[in-house]
């Protein structure tokens, strides 16, 4: 339960700073309603969802202990702590703003919204890093349905965000509310992303 815990902080922590896929679902909420973006939430979360199956089925057929393995753990390890000195160097420089709304011929339709969002998380190579990390933490006697049930975990929370977000964008006060609160909210996750490697780097040189 502890690992788990642990894992799942770290997954959030990282979801809610504001990156590519965010403001692909803010955008699409904005120029054409949340029904149609969430399309791009749920294309977000099949390519998390094929980075999770790739990085847990990398780590499995790695043996504990092994050169290989030990050094996907030190890789996971600096990332996580290049991800937290990445979140409190660049605290509050992300600006979330409504951009102009699309005209009504202009507007997307579900499966292009789905499609772009696809195409966002697939490409991004820093979610394949961020997912090899998260799998690099859990212990060599993870058994495969605890893997499967971190993996649906994670899908689930993104898709669950990422629709969250997509509902909640066009309200102006919450938008306002949400830009006053993040360089808090990636300050505190960069802390702790900091902290998990921390932790990391500690049980590798024990």
């Amino acid at each position: 339960m502890q690992q788990f815990l642990i894992i799942a902080a770290a997954h959030f922590l990282a979801l809610i700073s504001p990156g590519p896929d965010f403001f692909l679902v803010a955008r699409t909420s904005l120029a054409a309603g949340w029904r149609v973006a969430s399309g791009a939430c749920l294309g977000i979360a099949v390519a998390n969802g094929l980075f999770i199956v790739a990085a847990f089925t990398g780590v499995s057929v790695l043996q504990p202990g092994s050169a290989p393995f030990i050094t996907l753990q030190l890789v996971g390890c600096l990332y996580l702590l290049y991800l937290g000195v990445l979140f409190i160097r660049h605290a509050g420089s992300s600006v979330l703003q409504a951009p102009g709304k699309a005209a009504p011929g202009g507007r997307a339709s579900w499966l292009q919204a789905a499609g772009m969002g696809f195409l966002s998380g697939i490409l991004n190579p820093k979610n394949a890093l961020f997912y090899v990390s998260l799998a690099s933490m859990l212990d060599a006697q993870s058994s495969a349905g605890w893997k499967a049930f971190y993996g649906l975990w994670m899908f689930t929370v993104v898709l669950g965000w990422d629709l969250l977000v997509a509902l909640a964008i066009g309200n102006g006060r919450l938008l306002r509310s949400f830009q006053r609160a993040l360089p808090l909210l990636e300050r505190l996750s960069g802390l702790l992303l900091i902290a998990l490697a921390a932790g990391m780097a500690g049980l590798l040189a024990s």
